[in-house]
């Protein structure tokens, strides 16, 4: 849970609370690698539907600590897999990806019998988010 105010919520939501394109950023070795992606916000964190023997993934067991941008926001966080994405435990987040994602979750990229396609959460630790011209600190746990 957090304890962002209603308006941090509403423009949370508003924004990333359906199919987004994010930048994620990992660090091995002191050398960055950026990347977009497809995500949603829920709850403190993006979920992005993944390869799990993806750059970023092989990157993010070794270091899990992640930074996101997007439009006006920007924020740090720990990457988490969460592993095959039909996994009985990952049921709830995978329904909510084929909802947002519908445009193109079916489209032949991905392999739902392949077990490396998996959840990558994004747990949000803190960020900055600029709305109005409003600058929000956040700190989400």
């Amino acid at each position: 849970m957090n304890n962002l105010s209603d308006e941090v919520k509403s423009i949370m939501y508003e924004r990333f609370g359906n199919d987004c394109v994010i930048s994620l950023a990992t660090t091995v070795d002191n050398m960055p690698y950026v990347r977009n992606v497809n995500a949603f916000y829920e709850d403190g964190a993006f979920y992005i539907l993944t390869y799990g023997k993806s750059n970023k993934m092989k990157q993010i067991a070794i270091n899990p600590n992640v930074a996101i941008a997007g439009f006006w926001f920007q924020a740090f966080g720990t990457g988490i897999s969460l592993g095959y994405f039909l996994k009985p435990e990952n049921e709830k987040i995978a329904s909510m990806m084929k909802d947002k994602f519908a445009e193109w979750i079916d489209n032949g990229h991905n392999d739902f019998n392949d077990e490396n396609t998996c959840i990558l959460k994004i747990e949000l630790t803190h960020g900055l988010l600029w709305s109005n011209g409003k600058r929000f600190e956040i700190t989400f746990r």
